[in-house]
């Protein structure tokens, strides 16, 4: 039997213990907090950014990064809602029934989808580091949803049965958070138990080592690209159906929570090294710590303060965490390579 040790236990629950202390603390401040609607209603706030930290991991584990999350989230509903407004299938022609929705939201999400695919392009034809290609496409993207929506919101074409993908629940549990928790078991499956999943690790880890190994390390960072921008697409139709309009402003800053989530829950922003168990304990304590904080009547203005000190936190960890793993293998080989040095003599 191994021996339990308060190292192992860190690390191995001690995202879950932060998350129970936060609760408790917030709980002690605000009674009305541990109650079961602000608790189902804190899982369904961060279903959305949940759903879009799946696909931000995959991108961060290759050692690249997708600050185009929210423009595309914000695309999908945009294209979604103006198929949707715009009704070009008439109910006559399917028997009564208004699929605009559906095709809609196919639309939607396939646009998002060959946003992030485009993004795969850019960096890997072109070779623009993935920081600066997603930071460049945040606005582009942006900038055409306020040109097609000329900044308004959309607010026609919505069938109640379409408002079931982010209104609905299915027994006691929100639509959004069913569909978030199926994400986040499917990627995990994709992660930890295809071969797909350990070359994106390879490719993290050292993308030079992989390519040699024989993975193709071009398509691995399209797919994954690609991936973010197909869950973003579905999150983006999801919103549209939870705020029933299009708004152009869908998701503004959303990019920052979700790297905040990722890396707090041990995504290493050099890549090759996080899990998905621990994004979930992530998002969940991001969302606490914010439905806390406005529980507590606190200005947004400190709220602005608190979330980037906590990014600043999580990153800090992340890097000296890469530090001291580096030193360590230095440490290693320098010990290996005197052993070698004294056998020889």
């Amino acid at each position: 039997m191994k021996k339990l040790t308060l190292g192992k236990v860190l690390k191995d629950y001690g995202l879950a213990l932060v998350l129970v202390l936060l609760v408790a603390i917030i709980t002690a401040l605000r009674p009305n907090f541990i109650k079961p609607n602000n608790l189902m209603e804190i899982l369904r706030q961060v279903s959305f950014s949940g759903i879009v930290a799946v696909g931000m991991t995959y991108c961060m584990l290759t050692g690249g990064v997708d600050l185009a999350v929210g423009s595309n989230v914000a695309l999908s509903a945009i294209i979604g809602a103006l198929f949707m407004a715009a009704r070009p299938i008439p109910p006559e022609i399917t028997g009564g029934l208004n699929i605009n929705p559906i095709i809609g939201a196919l639309l939607g999400i396939i646009a998002s989808t060959a946003s992030g695919l485009f993004n795969g392009a850019l960096i890997n034809k072109i070779r623009i580091p993935p920081l600066i290609v997603t930071l460049g496409m945040l606005e582009v993207v942006r900038g055409i949803v306020y040109v097609l929506t000329g900044a308004m919101p959309i607010y026609e074409g919505f069938e109640d049965y379409f408002r079931f993908l982010g209104q609905g629940s299915i027994g006691p549990i929100p639509v959004p958070v069913v569909l978030f928790l199926v994400t986040m078991v499917i990627g995990w499956i994709v992660l930890n138990k295809t071969v797909y999943g350990r070359h994106i690790y390879g490719l993290g880890g050292n993308a030079e080592v992989a390519r040699l190994s024989g993975v193709n390390v071009k398509k691995i960072s399209y797919s994954v690209y690609a991936i973010s921008g197909l869950l973003c697409g579905i999150t983006g139709i999801i919103l549209l159906s939870r705020l029933n309009s299009g708004q152009p402003r869908t998701a503004l800053g959303m990019e920052f929570e979700v790297i905040t989530a990722c890396v707090l829950g041990g995504v290493s922003m050099a890549g090759g090294e996080g899990k998905l168990s621990g994004v979930f304990f992530g998002v969940l304590i991001m969302g606490v710590l914010f439905n806390g904080l406005i529980q507590m009547n606190l200005s947004e203005f400190y709220q602005m303060i608190i979330k980037g000190a906590v990014l600043l936190l999580a990153v800090g960890l992340d890097t000296m965490s890469i530090v001291q793993r580096r030193k360590l293998l230095d440490k290693t080989r320098n010990l290996t390579k005197g052993e070698g040095l004294a056998k020889a003599n």
